[in-house]
């Protein structure tokens, strides 16, 4: 199968000869036609040479063959009556008369008369031209005529020439196609390495066409195409990446549940199968057996109210209701709630009266959370402590690797992953989301071994 720069070289090709044949027939014709009316008009002048000098002719015989030796050409004296009196090239007892000759006939009412015709005289085609003149007291025809071959081959001299000429032309066409060609081919080859450069995802490669301003078109729409592509393929490495994360996240979500689930579930399941077994299960033990499904059930509870609240803080479904209140007041207030829970723990508030103007409510779900997790990792005493314009929760617990800081604000995810607790992880990822919409962000350093601080800045939330 040709390729594109080889049709086009070859229809270049055909085109131009096809052009160049059909101009050199009808060059032909035209140079034929014109030397053969080149060679009437000599033979005119010849003629008009010959009737002057007539009257000075004492012997035509002699005449015409004198003419013949000086041009070549075949001349004939004819009378008025047709019967020819002189003749260069045959002897004229023989010829018949020719007044009847239809260059003699045309010569009557045209002044001149010409035909081509073959001779049975000398059996050669003939250009014959004849003129009525004047001689003595009548008329005479004086006819010259010339070969056909001698006019031709004069033609094809010059036809042979032009010939060599046009043999030229078509040459240095073809080496010009040639060069064409190679220059074609070098911007199609450029143009092809840098699609498949682009078909192996290399949108840096160099597109560099020389030669042609169609090419450099084509690079140009290539290079806006590609550019098209990479952002495209950026956009799309990002989608993906993101469908990746929300894949990772459900994925999250379904083993935190699966896992959180499990061992309230179980014990759910084993009381329940218990109670239903021992038909004559004393009724203090049925209480405590059915006091434990309804506690792992309200923990379940609180995991999915969890969740959910997680989710709505994510997606900023919450709406931040603001009012003035006392933020020692509030560290009070849920440090004596945590301590219902843990018992026997010690909760410091080290923070002097400050008036807020924000959310009350999402202010103490974080503050329930830091302590929560404080006291949840650590065994000494949790301090809540205000510095500047930074409430802090210390504990003296086991800390946080450095690797494991940046990860601990994520959803699902807990330092320590084989205890069971109703946290599922969420805590520090639902205090980042309620610290943003509060115009706030948490903040922590940890020490492994040694203990952590959780802390954000009230900056935005002080009463002006």
């Amino acid at each position: 199968m040709l390729k594109i720069h080889q049709i086009f070289i070859l229809k270049f090709l055909l085109l131009f000869s096809s052009t160049l044949f059909i101009t050199s027939i009808i060059s032909y014709l035209a140079l034929k036609s014109i030397i053969i009316e080149h060679n009437k008009n000599h033979l005119k002048h010849a003629i008009e040479f010959i009737e002057m000098e007539l009257e000075n002719v004492v012997d035509m015989d002699k005449y015409v063959a004198k003419i013949h030796k000086r041009t070549s050409l075949r001349a004939t004296i004819i009378a008025e009556d047709g019967t020819v009196l002189a003749e260069s090239n045959a002897d004229k007892t023989e010829m018949d008369n020719h007044a009847s000759r239809l260059e003699v006939m045309q010569s009557n009412s045209a002044g001149y008369g010409d035909v081509i015709r073959y001779s049975n005289t000398v059996n050669a085609d003939f250009l014959y031209v004849a003129k009525k003149a004047t001689y003595g007291d009548g008329y005479i025809y004086i006819r010259l005529s010339m070969s056909l071959a001698q006019i031709m081959d004069d033609f094809y001299s010059l036809w042979k020439k032009l010939l060599f000429i046009f043999l030229g032309i078509l040459f240095f066409a073809a080496l010009v196609s040639q060069q064409m060609s190679k220059r074609v081919v070098y911007d199609i080859t450029q143009i092809t390495n840098y699609l498949d450069e682009v078909s192996n995802k290399n949108y840096k490669a160099i597109l560099k066409t020389k030669y042609f301003y169609e090419f450099l078109q084509i690079s140009l729409l290539l290079k806006n195409l590609v550019k098209k592509l990479s952002k495209n393929e950026k956009k799309k490495s990002k989608h993906m990446a993101k469908l990746r994360l929300i894949n990772k996240q459900k994925n999250d979500i379904l083993s935190a549940i699966s896992h959180e689930f499990k061992n309230p579930v179980a014990a759910i399941i084993g009381y329940s199968q218990t109670i239903q077994d021992d038909g004559e299960m004393p009724k203090n033990i049925r209480d405590k057996f059915l006091g434990k499904i309804t506690s792992n059930g309200e923990k379940i509870s609180k995991m999915l109210d969890r969740l959910t609240l997680s989710v709505k803080l994510e997606n900023g479904d919450l709406k931040v209701n603001k009012s003035e209140f006392e933020l020692q007041q509030l560290c009070h207030e849920v440090a004596s709630n945590l301590l219902l829970k843990h018992k026997n723990r010690e909760i410091v508030v080290e923070v002097e009266p400050t008036v807020l103007y924000s959310d009350k409510t999402m202010l103490e779900l974080v503050l329930i959370n830091l302590i929560d997790n404080a006291l949840k990792y650590s065994k000494d005493d949790v301090i809540i402590t205000l510095e500047g314009q930074k409430l802090l929760v210390k504990d003296s617990g086991i800390g946080i690797k450095e690797d494991e800081l940046q990860k601990v604000t994520s959803k699902f995810y807990r330092v320590d992953k084989n205890s069971w607790d109703n946290s599922m992880g969420l805590g520090l990822a639902m205090v980042t989301y309620t610290l943003k919409m509060l115009d706030s962000s948490i903040e922590i350093e940890s020490k492994l071994g040694k203990g952590s601080t959780f802390g954000f800045t009230i900056a935005k939330m002080l009463k002006h």
